[in-house]
């Protein structure tokens, strides 16, 4: 495998690369994955790696190789593309060490990933699957990055070269699905595999989890998880704290606009941040708010659907979606049943909504219950990881889908 996000990162698209890897580990597969230092969501190196150049490292079973590449604390085009040239570089300068595998799986939205696991895999003379987690083309168009529109075409021709090159390609959402065709790929060798709930169901009372966080009982708590990021248009939800102080907003986690949200929310005492929790506590954290949310900026329409929708399900709580209506993101929110959606970059909206389900306590238990009614359904790990072992034993030659 070769994927630039890796344990022990645990955002993002990271747990799954790890539990893929560990799958095919703990099934008695020599497995190799190509990895990046562990960066994200912070977008700062972390420390047990600060003087690591390469690293081969074992965990659980995976033999994990990890090359050093530049980590760009403030996304521009320029940075990002800074990125994906160093990951390139140095993965392509020094692949692992190992035997001549099956084939190579890459996890895509790393550019370099992808072009780096059709390269390898070229040189081996095996099969070559990319999984694409999110369109980067479409992503440096919409997110809103600095010099944007100049990297959405290189960023498309990276794409473009990695795909076409896949003997099949998986697609965690059907919206990709003409993305993906319109690079030239034929629609006989594109496969869905949906993400699937990589965490644990919560386990702690609701009511001792928040006593801990200081989250009062009588108080109407909105909690978003993950990557602060540019494409999320966070904003949205630091105005609505302003709006009104009667409703706590938590953002948990990082991401390279943490920095701008806290100096946008400075004197907003109903706004909070919290740090990256680990992944024991993450679900208790998520179960224990009274409405999760999920925001985009209004021009994020069909590159991504945020892998945190599959912990919200599982956590039972009440999803309030600020999003295109149109996107990915959205149809998945409504096809689980479990949320609601608002108008992007509108915080009156969304925060007319959290008043409507914080006031109805049993309206949203009965939402929010439909999320792990939804996981259970669709969204298991081992419903996910067979999804990924039919597509290599496909690529392999074995059963079609």
């Amino acid at each position: 495998m070769v994927s630039t996000n890796y344990a022990p990162e645990h955002a993002g698209i990271g747990p799954y690369a790890t539990q893929i890897a560990e799958h095919w580990a703990a099934s008695g597969h020599e497995t190799h994955v190509l990895a990046g230092m562990p960066h994200y969501p912070s977008w700062s190196l972390d420390p047990a790696y600060a003087k690591a150049w390469r690293r081969t490292e074992e965990r659980a079973g995976v033999v994990v190789h990890r090359r050093r590449h530049t980590v760009p604390p403030r996304q521009t085009a320029l940075k990002r593309a800074a990125f994906e040239a160093s990951v390139l570089a140095h993965g392509l300068a020094a692949p692992p060490t190992m035997a001549r595998p099956h084939a190579v799986l890459a996890q895509m939205p790393s550019l370099a990933g992808g072009i780096i696991g059709a390269r390898l895999a070229a040189r081996w003379r095996v099969p070559y699957v990319p999984v694409v987690q999110d369109l980067m083309g479409a992503a440096a168009a919409q997110s809103g990055i600095a010099g944007g529109d100049r990297a959405a075409a290189l960023a498309a021709r990276a794409e473009t070269y990695a795909v076409r090159r896949a003997a099949l390609v998986g697609v965690i959402h059907e919206t990709f699905v003409d993305k993906v065709a319109a690079m030239g790929v034929d629609r006989g060798r594109i496969r869905l595999v949906p993400n699937w709930s990589h965490v644990t169901r919560p386990s702690a009372p609701r009511a001792e989890t928040r006593q801990r966080l200081g989250w009062g009982e009588g108080e109407t708590v909105v909690l978003h998880s993950g990557n602060m990021g540019l494409k999320q248009g966070l904003e949205v939800l630091v105005e609505a704290a302003r709006r009104d102080p009667k409703v706590r907003v938590v953002l948990l986690g990082d991401g390279n606009q943490r920095d701008h949200l806290e100096e946008l929310g400075a004197g907003v005492p109903n706004l909070e941040f919290m740090e990256p929790v680990d992944d024991d506590a993450f679900p208790d954290t998520l179960a224990a708010a009274d409405v999760l949310a999920v925001t985009q900026r209004a021009s994020v329409l069909d590159m991504s659907v945020p892998s945190k929708l599959t912990s919200y399900f599982a956590a039972g709580r009440p999803v309030v979606a600020s999003v295109a209506a149109e996107g990915g993101t959205a149809q998945e929110v409504l096809r689980s049943g479990a949320g609601v959606l608002v108008p992007p970059e509108d915080p009156d909206a969304l925060l007319a909504e959290i008043r409507r389900i914080g006031d109805d306590p049993a309206a949203a238990e009965a939402l929010g219950a439909q999320g792990p009614r939804h996981v259970e359904a669709h969204l298991t790990r081992a419903a996910g990881l067979a999804r990924i072992d039919a597509l290599i034993e496909e690529a392999l030659g074995g059963p079609s889908t």
